[in-house]
């Protein structure tokens, strides 16, 4: 894509202030107040001020946003991190060369900085009464469309950084976002949890039913996973004598990309030692809680044109109960593939002939449940063959003691009784080898090693995970997750900017390579 002619005069008017010895990125700001300081500081001494300006100088600085071009005076906005403040230059305040020289070299996306004393303009407005400004930053792109800003929504995932310089709600989402996480931490911390960190490339990747990602690594010479969750390795640290232990962390699935899944997503894993399922069950309910009113300061949450309302205690539903209510199967009597099958095609659920058992049932719960819990809900006992990690219920050696957390038609957690005999688990595992050998590609390979680990023994525990994407997209009502996802993964377009080219006509102005401009193909070798 050829550069425009606003990019071209931005470009030229670099030459020119080159030529004027004035650095377009200087190193260094010398901001004294944010924006929103310099305002409350007004606010508080304008009662002794009598109408006139604050005697003491601020500097200030910020993008420029806006500019009104009066003729003696120019009316600006910049805007900061904290939010917007208007300059008023005004020629006998900062003088004629100063002013022309702002008209003529400072445009809409510009970093800037002004020095000035803070007064209240006639329309009512808090501004710094300009006596010099500096440019920081020369913006070669103009910012989008002033009245519409940027809309499209692919490009506001592609070019994150104009999404949030133009989209104050966008911001918001991710201000929510660090909040949701903080606390999240501060929760587990104030219980006694330790935070750590586990390997994201794994020699054999576990702890949840998805396809891997696959990388080689050259150094020892084999074949390794991005991990698609953590909790073999959480658990290893249970049996080694930690008895809390937490991690957010990025999991990478190998699977399809829709409003509810990216390849890269956050969670949160606790494990709990002396635990069963109906605890964490409690813990959860909490946790979010706790995140929601941290965050939001509220529990009653807006989602499309529904309102949720987080107030516990959440109502609690056995997994059988609720798809016996919503398909009319039950899935302890359907114990076969082909009859199950069958009742799930009957349905109208989209599975294969060779799908196995339990992801006919997972796909019962996703179609035909899962879109009828809006409010918060517990689903709670799963078959052992949807649960290989899962402790068997003593009671009832067919169901094991999970549970999964819905809002919003959303799965937004997934937890269990944490399965410790090392006989049992090897035996899950090999019929996780069996369903994989029937064409499951998500069946969880054996692990010997963390059967080793469990060969040492593994109190009794409970182990919980967290969407956190899925989570800040409740708590900010945004239907897809890639709102929620600061750079999701999209498809690369076919063809490129092109901007390297473009601008190469340009390079002479980088300051000490006018001498030596690189010619030809510059783009590195494989061997470089």
């Amino acid at each position: 894509m050829p550069l425009n002619d606003q990019q071209r005069a931005r470009l030229e008017k670099i030459r020119e202030l080159r030529a004027r010895g004035i650095d377009p990125y200087p190193p260094r700001a010398t901001r004294t107040v944010t924006t929103s300081e310099a305002i409350e500081r007004f606010l508080r001494l304008e009662p002794t001020l009598g109408g006139e300006p604050d005697p003491e100088p601020v500097t200030v600085a910020g993008r420029v946003v806006s500019i009104r071009d009066m003729g003696r005076t120019v009316f600006s906005h910049v805007r900061d991190g904290t939010g917007a403040l208007q300059l008023y230059l005004r020629r006998e305040s900062v003088g004629d060369e100063p002013l022309a020289w702002f008209k003529r070299y400072i445009d809409l996306n510009d970093f800037v900085e002004a020095d000035g004393h803070l007064f209240r303009t006639r329309t009512g407005e808090v501004s710094i009464q300009v006596t010099a400004v500096r440019l920081l930053s020369k913006a070669v792109n103009p910012p989008p469309d002033k009245w519409h800003g940027l809309t499209d929504v692919e490009t506001r995932y592609r070019q994150r950084y104009v999404d949030l310089m133009t989209n104050p709600e966008t911001r918001e989402i991710f201000r929510i976002r660090a909040q949701v996480i903080r606390a999240i931490r501060r929760y587990l911390d104030e219980r006694g949890f330790l935070e750590v960190e586990t390997p994201t490339l794994q020699p054999i990747y576990g702890g949840a039913a998805a396809r891997p990602f696959t990388t080689y690594y050259h150094a020892l010479d084999q074949t390794f996973y991005l991990r698609i969750s953590d909790e073999l390795y959480l658990k290893r640290l249970i049996v080694g004598g930690y008895e809390r232990v937490y991690e957010i962390c990025k999991d990478f699935r190998n699977e399809g990309i829709d409003a509810r899944h990216n390849p890269e997503f956050t969670m949160l894993e606790f494990y709990v030692a002396y635990a069963d399922y109906r605890d964490i069950m409690d813990m959860c309910e909490e946790l979010i809680v706790f995140a929601a009113r941290q965050a939001l300061g509220t529990l009653q949450v807006p989602w499309g044109s529904q309102r949720i309302d987080l107030t516990p205690p959440w109502p609690r539903l056995t997994l059988r109960e609720a798809i016996l209510r919503y398909t009319g199967i039950d899935f302890l009597e359907v114990t076969d593939q082909p009859t199950l099958y069958a009742r799930a095609r009957e349905l109208g659920a989209d599975v294969r002939p060779d799908t196995v058992w339990p992801r006919i049932l997972d796909e019962l719960l996703k179609t035909f449940v899962r879109p009828n819990l809006i409010q918060p809900t517990f689903l709670y006992d799963y078959p052992v063959a949807l649960s290989p990690l899962a402790k068997r219920k003593p009671e009832d050696p067919r169901l094991v003691e999970r549970f999964q957390l819905f809002v919003g038609g959303l799965e937004l957690a997934n937890a269990y009784s944490e399965l410790n005999d090392p006989l049992d688990q090897l035996y899950r595992f090999l019929e996780q080898a069996r369903d994989r050998a029937r064409g499951d590609e998500e069946a969880m390979p054996i692990d010997e090693d963390y059967i080793n680990a469990l060969m040492y023994g593994m109190p009794p525990t409970g182990g919980f995970g967290l969407g956190i994407d899925r989570l800040v997209m409740l708590l900010t009502n945004r239907q897809t997750i890639r709102e929620v996802i600061l750079f999701p993964q999209l498809r690369s377009k076919p063809e490129p900017l092109g901007l390297a080219e473009d601008l190469r006509p340009y390079l002479d102005l980088v300051p000490g390579v006018q001498e030596s401009l690189p010619t030809g193909d510059s783009s590195p070798t494989n061997a470089e």
